[in-house]
């Protein structure tokens, strides 16, 4: 009981501190060709704390707690909509209840009710979400809430330690709020970038087809105050690493200090790892999900598909139009 008592004070320092351990690896059976224990990786860790973390911040918001919560309310959490869209599809709903699973069997509480939340909901009938390819405004909000965030540096071996994260969560955060592609994303430059701020705190994106997919066309799109803080501190960084190791080139997101250009396949792995550290739904993960959601966004908003055609850099009107159903043939993800 006393575990139980430490659980409920600190639930996520209690978690942090049992996912990387043995015990924790042996609530999945995790063995190796030779039969030992394999313990999961720092990766992974990060996911499941990051799961865990959201399912206690849930609790406190319904002013329960690891020795509180129930069976039924476990069946609510996973089972949360909105607009009459499940937050959590199947297979994702399950794995937070396979995750609290393991963390009552290792306190030792029977019943567990997380598995009898499993075991009283089929998992056939949990609903998946809808087949739209958009994010709704609170899934929006969990994928930066679970953008990579950067730790306290408490080695610091270069001034630079740690750029990589920094610049991966300024590029989704780009892609996102402005509904760039990837290609246009990774082959963004830094002259496509306006240094004058409107009154609304946004800045313009002149996107050329110059280091870009084939497909991409000359537009102009804004990216809000919101994203101006995050890409400013970003762009501060980049021009010390010019001057100080000498980064050559101009892409805003350079894959290495050589300054070449990143793979369409990395931010793809990169957006998808923010998705299932967010709980969304990880077969809709990728840039196109992104700039469906900021073209849904900009029609709720009023926009015609005349305007959405023009921010967006597409060819066709009725492409523009077509975006409140499905993506648009052949635009790369």
């Amino acid at each position: 009981m006393s575990n139980l008592t430490s659980w409920d004070a600190d639930p996520v320092q209690s978690f942090k501190d049992f996912v990387t351990t043995i015990d924790f690896a042996k609530t999945a059976q995790r063995l190796r060709a030779d039969g030992t224990i394999r313990a999961v990786s720092a990766e992974s860790a990060k996911t499941y704390t990051f799961m865990f973390a959201n399912v206690v911040n849930w609790m406190g918001g319904q002013g329960k707690t690891m020795s509180t919560v129930t069976q039924a309310d476990l069946i609510r959490f996973i089972n949360r909509s909105e607009n009459g869209q499940r937050l959590l599809n199947s297979k994702i709903a399950y794995s937070y209840l396979r995750l609290l699973e393991r963390c009552y069997q290792h306190l030792n509480i029977a019943p567990n009710p997380a598995r009898q939340a499993i075991l009283g909901t089929d998992r056939n009938a949990m609903s998946r979400n809808k087949a739209g390819r958009h994010l709704s405004p609170e899934q929006l909000q969990h994928f930066f809430d679970a953008l990579p965030s950067t730790p306290p540096r408490l080695r610091r071996i270069t001034a630079f330690d740690g750029w990589k994260r920094r610049r991966d969560r300024t590029m989704q955060i780009m892609i996102a709020l402005t509904g760039l592609t990837v290609s246009e994303a990774i082959g963004l430059l830094v002259h496509e970038i306006r240094d004058q701020v409107a009154l609304d705190g946004s800045i313009d994106l002149t996107i050329t087809p110059e280091e870009k997919h084939d497909t991409s066309y000359e537009h102009t799109t804004s990216l809000p105050r919101e994203g101006v803080n995050e890409l400013r501190p970003w762009l501060a960084e980049r021009e010390k690493m010019v001057k100080e190791i000498a980064l050559p080139g101009e892409l805003v997101f350079p894959a290495n200090v050589q300054g070449e250009k990143m793979t369409k396949k990395t931010v793809y792995k990169q957006i998808r790892a923010t998705f299932e550290r967010a709980g969304l739904d990880t077969s809709r993960a990728g840039g196109q999900t992104l700039r469906n959601t900021f073209a849904k966004g900009q029609l709720d908003a009023g926009a015609t598909p005349y305007d959405l055609k023009n921010v967006l850099g597409i060819a066709l009107e009725r492409s523009a139009a077509d975006y409140r159903l499905t993506r648009i043939k052949g635009d790369p993800k």
